[in-house]
């Protein structure tokens, strides 16, 4: 068995066994094949694609090329969410305090920021004081203690997937279903969760441009969890638009601690609904989903989420007066607003723009070492089905740096698409896979 007889069966269409999936990745986490040749078995996947057993195969190949996270101490269903990514997802953040709330123990781990979506753990550190480099220990420690706990990604687990995930990006690789599939699946499998549920994200601010693709990534990631053992849903979110009212670090955890009050837009509110209400269901909290949607609710309205978020905050170094305060939260220190030029109806915005905007402000990286500014940001005003009128604000810049805002307000304004005919609010669920 070798890796050019691996790659030539790939690129000729054929199948491969799991023990070929299984050396292949083998070899390549412990560095005896070379970059070379891992391109070109990437590149014979992605334009010929796995049948379903192999993605399955390369998916537990990835997951045990590593270490595992055991969370046998951890009592009762541990259930882990994760987002494709997007724009202003605060999805997570929200839910995950909530979800402790109810007794669901809530593991997460997590990754930063890279292109032109946000991370989580980038969201979670612009918290002073807040610690997500912790250890194993800390992190069972800490759900076994409150029920919640979240850590970045670790160099020792699933370690074909991290020298994959590079890989890729640097070899035209990534929108490849099999590949991503494998990659997400992977991870969550070693971190050691009885039950996933995802959040697919669909649209101009998300790696999968169009519904159909997005099925069939659900419907691939929901199959693998099922042949292991690993109860999946995936929920297919609208990314045709920000969620939400705030973009960038800072923010988000501002509109976190909003919505947590209350207070929050009422589409976070609609996908912190379903995603909530199906890990529930998978945590065996309740079957009937109409009621979960009413047990999330009373949560926000009797404060117990905010109270878990506390506790979350206290426990991993931060600073809880923020959620009292939140202007102890560091924000930019210029607010430009990005005005209309035209009367209409938004018919149409590039989400993703809107990230790009962020990143080129300092919020976002390019490169997994790059710096990134924690307060800088986009608050959105405007959306689609949104009237507006000739010189009214779509969207306010938030920057440490009057140029750099000032160069992004165009490129921002351009994102929108405005008419004068009547235009429907959009959906945020587009559809959910079991």
């Amino acid at each position: 068995m070798n890796a050019v007889e691996i790659i030539r069966k790939k690129r000729d269409l054929e199948e491969l066994s799991k023990e070929e999936i299984e050396f292949f990745i083998k070899e390549y986490s412990a560095g005896r094949i070379p970059d070379y040749q891992a391109s070109s078995f990437l590149m014979a996947i992605y334009l010929n694609g796995m049948s379903q057993r192999e993605i399955v195969d390369l998916t537990m190949a990835m997951a045990y090329s590593g270490a595992t996270l055991d969370l046998s101490a951890i009592d009762g269903i541990k259930v882990d969410k994760h987002s494709t990514g997007g724009i202003g997802d605060k999805v997570t953040l929200v839910l995950m305090p909530i979800l402790a709330s109810l007794g669901v123990s809530v593991v997460k781990m997590s990754g930063r920021g890279l292109g032109f979506t946000q991370g989580t753990i980038d969201k979670l550190e612009s918290i002073p004081g807040f610690r997500t480099n912790i250890s194993i220990e800390e992190f069972i420690n800490n759900i076994k203690h409150i029920g919640i706990s979240i850590m970045s990604q670790r160099d020792d687990i699933a370690i074909a997937d991290k020298k994959l995930y590079a890989l890729r990006d640097v070899t035209s690789t990534v929108e490849s279903i099999p590949l991503i599939a494998s990659s997400v699946m992977s991870k969550k499998i070693a971190s050691g969760a009885d039950k996933i549920v995802l959040e697919v994200t669909c649209g101009s601010g998300s790696f999968m441009d169009s519904v159909e693709r997005a099925k069939v990534l659900s419907e691939t990631m929901v199959n693998i969890g099922k042949k292991v053992g690993r109860e999946t849903v995936a929920v297919i979110t609208n990314m045709n638009q920000p969620l939400g009212r705030y973009c960038g670090n800072s923010l988000e955890i501002m509109e976190t601690i909003k919505t947590l009050r209350g207070e929050g837009e009422e589409d976070v509110m609609q996908v912190c609904m379903v995603i909530g209400a199906y890990m529930l269901k998978l945590a065996g909290k309740g079957d009937n989903i109409a009621n979960n949607f009413k047990l999330i609710q009373k949560q926000i309205e009797n404060g117990e989420g905010l109270k878990k978020f506390k506790e979350f905050i206290i426990q991993q170094g931060g600073n809880p007066s923020i959620l009292d305060k939140p202007e102890l939260l560091n924000m930019a220190r210029y607010k430009t607003p990005v005005k209309s030029e035209q009367s209409g109806t938004v018919y149409e915005m590039n989400c993703k723009n809107i990230g790009k905007a962020i990143v080129n402000l300092g919020g976002g990286r390019i490169r997994k070492e790059d710096f990134i500014d924690n307060t800088v940001g986009i608050e959105v005003l405007k959306k689609i089905g949104d009237e507006v009128e000739i010189g009214e604000p779509l969207l306010y810049i938030y920057s440490n740096d009057e140029s750099k805002a000032k160069d992004q307000v165009k490129f921002l304004r351009d994102s929108y698409k405005l008419a004068s005919i009547d235009v429907q609010k959009i959906e945020e669920i587009i559809d959910v896979i079991e």
